[in-house]
C-alpha cells in the first residue's frame, strides 16, 4: 500500500519510467536553519541570475530549508569552477521559499516535492516550474516509546505536519501502517478519516520531532530534514517504500520562476547536484533513507502539470 496515492486519484505515471542512469541512489533532505533576512532584501538584477562585475561570473541565490547540510559547500565548489557563485539562502519553514522565489528575492529553491509545488501553484497562480528533480525521501513514523507500529496502543496520539501537503501524505502513511482508514479525498485532512485506532495531532512540521519528548505522544511523522536535525533517523518504526510509483508526486525538485526553468545557468546547478562528489555526501547525511531521482526534467514537469490539473478540476 502506497503512502502517496492510496485513497486519492494520483497522476497517471508509467510503471517503468525512463532513467538517465541506474534506478535511484540514496539521500535525504534535511536540517533547520535560521532565515537570513538580509539575504532576502538583495535586489534582483534583470534577466535571471545576477552577473558579477566584468561579466565573467554569475551569482545564483538558492533558498532551502536544509542549509546546514554538508553537500551545499561541495556544490558551491563545483559550480565555482564553472563561473557560478551559488549563494545558499536559509529558510526555517516551508511557507516562505516559494513566495521568495516568486517575488524575485531568490533565483531558485530546493526544499519541496512536486505535490507541494502543485498546491502552491494552484493556490497562487505563480506557475513556478521545475528546473530538475533531485531526490525522493520517505516520510517515516518515529517513536521514542515503541519499536513497532503494532505496539502503539488504541487511542495513541500521533503528531503529524499540519501544512496541507505533508499532512495529507502523513495521513496516507498512517493508513499504510494500518493505524487508520481514509475516504477517497484527493488531499485528505483529519476530517477524511473514516476509522482509526490512533488520534492524530497536527502541529507545525518543525515541532513534530520535539513532540516525541512528550510522554503523551506515542509517535510522530517527521520530515527527513527535521529528523536529521533531531538525530532520530535510526528511530523510524515504519516507512513506505519511496521507489513505489505512487510515491512519485513526492519527488523533490529544484524550482524556478515560470519561463526560467531551462535557463542554462540553472540547468548547470541541477546537473551539478547530481555530481558524485555531491551525492556521496548526501548519501552519508541521509542515513540511507531516500534516493536520488534520475528522471529528466521534462518528465517531472509533465507530472507536475497533471497533478495541478487534477487539483484544479477537484476545486
Amino acid at each position: 500500500m502506497s503512502d502517496s496515492t492510496n485513497g486519492s486519484t494520483g497522476p497517471t505515471l508509467p510503471s517503468k519510467p525512463r532513467r538517465r542512469g541506474g534506478l535511484y541512489a540514496i539521500i535525504a533532505v534535511v536540517a533547520v536553519a535560521v532565515v537570513v533576512a538580509g539575504a532576502l532584501l538583495i535586489p534582483r538584477l534583470v534577466g535571471g541570475s545576477d552577473t558579477a562585475a566584468g561579466g565573467d561570473r554569475t551569482t545564483v541565490r538558492l533558498g532551502t530549508t536544509d542549509a546546514a547540510q554538508g553537500h551545499w559547500p561541495v556544490l558551491q565548489e563545483i559550480l565555482a569552477e564553472e563561473g557560478i557563485d551559488l549563494e545558499i539562502v536559509p529558510f526555517d519553514s516551508y511557507e516562505t521559499p516559494n513566495p521568495a522565489l516568486a517575488d524575485g528575492s531568490i533565483d531558485l529553491n530546493a526544499f519541496q516535492h512536486i505535490d507541494y509545488l502543485s498546491d502552491h501553484n494552484v493556490a497562487t497562480g505563480d506557475g513556478l516550474s521545475v528546473v530538475g528533480p533531485t531526490i525522493i525521501v520517505p516520510l517515516p513514523i518515529y517513536s521514542e516509546q515503541y519499536t513497532d507500529v503494532a505496539d502503539i496502543p488504541e487511542g495513541g496520539r500521533i503528531a503529524i505536519p499540519q501544512d496541507a501537503t505533508n499532512q495529507a501524505r502523513a495521513l496516507k502513511v498512517l493508513e499504510s501502517a494500518g493505524l487508520l482508514e481514509l475516504n477517497d479525498a484527493t488531499t485528505p485532512t483529519p476530517a477524511d478519516i473514516t476509522s482509526a485506532r490512533v488520534e492524530v495531532e497536527p502541529v507545525d512540521a518543525a515541532l513534530t520531532a520535539p513532540s516525541l519528548q512528550d510522554p503523551s505522544i506515542a509517535g510522530a511523522i517527521v520530515n527527513n530534514n527535521f529528523a536529521t536535525d533531531a538525530g532520530i533517523l535510526d528511530k523510524a518504526i515504519f516507512s513506505v517504500d519511496p521507489s513505489d510509483a505512487n510515491s512519485w508526486p513526492y519527488i523533490n525538485i529544484i524550482a524556478a520562476r515560470a519561463g526560467e526553468e531551462d535557463d542554462e545557468t540553472y540547468q548547470k546547478v541541477w546537473e551539478a547536484y547530481h555530481d558524485p562528489r555531491v551525492t556521496e555526501i548526501v548519501v552519508e547525511e541521509s542515513g540511507e533513507t531516500a534516493r536520488i531521482v534520475e528522471e529528466q526534467p521534462a518528465q517531472v514537469r509533465e507530472w507536475l502539470a497533471e497533478i495541478e490539473k487534477q487539483k484544479e478540476d477537484a476545486a
